[in-house]
């Protein structure tokens, strides 16, 4: 049966419908998608602070965006706030402070954070906080050597902080990120320090 010029007009306005509709709507919605993804994956990821443990530095319900390839450029420091795997329950992420680097001895002694026998800097947010002896990391007048590729990590609100103190030392390869802005409630908003 042979196509009418109604039918093939039709036709071809449907076609040109439906490329307009691709290049204009389709196309860039995946590659916004995909680049989302990405970004996602590699670069940044927004996370929630469900509890406490990180009081009065981030509070509960805060957003914050956490910066995924710092530390493929660089290592990271005592007193990076990070985010990581959860040894006790790898489902989930936690964030905390890191406090000891792989090699060095750690001691928490009257509520004083001591780094290779000596206290950590005057200048540090950790010798603005109290640090609770508990856990069996955590014990008073007990000094740990923090094992290759792993990092000493606590809590800024010590007394109910499930960290290093509990489940010992936070494995290299379990690290996600350094948080570094919190961006909701707009009343929060600041860089993490």
């Amino acid at each position: 049966m042979k196509e009418t010029p109604m039918k093939f007009i039709k036709k071809l306005y449907a076609n040109k419908k439906m490329n307009y509709l691709m290049k204009e709507w389709v196309e860039p919605i995946i590659i916004a998608v995909i680049l989302a993804l990405i970004i996602r994956t590699f670069v940044v990821q927004a996370f929630k602070i469900p509890t406490g443990s990180m009081r009065p530095t981030l509070m509960e319900g805060d957003r914050l965006l956490v910066n995924k390839f710092i530390y493929k450029f660089k290592k990271p420091e005592r007193g990076d706030v990070i985010v990581f795997i959860s040894p006790e329950d790898r489902k989930k992420d936690f964030i905390k402070r890191l406090v000891a680097l792989q090699g060095e001895d750690v001691e928490i002694s009257n509520g004083t954070i001591f780094i290779d026998g000596r206290a950590v800097d005057s200048d540090s947010i950790m010798k603005e906080r109290y640090y609770y002896n508990r856990g069996e990391f955590g014990k008073e007048g007990e000094v740990l050597k923090v094992p290759v590729d792993s990092y000493y990590v606590l809590g800024d609100n010590s007394i109910s902080s499930r960290d290093s103190r509990y489940w010992g030392f936070l494995s290299k390869k379990d690290l996600i990120g350094k948080a570094f802005l919190i961006y909701w409630p707009p009343t929060r908003f600041r860089l993490i320090k």
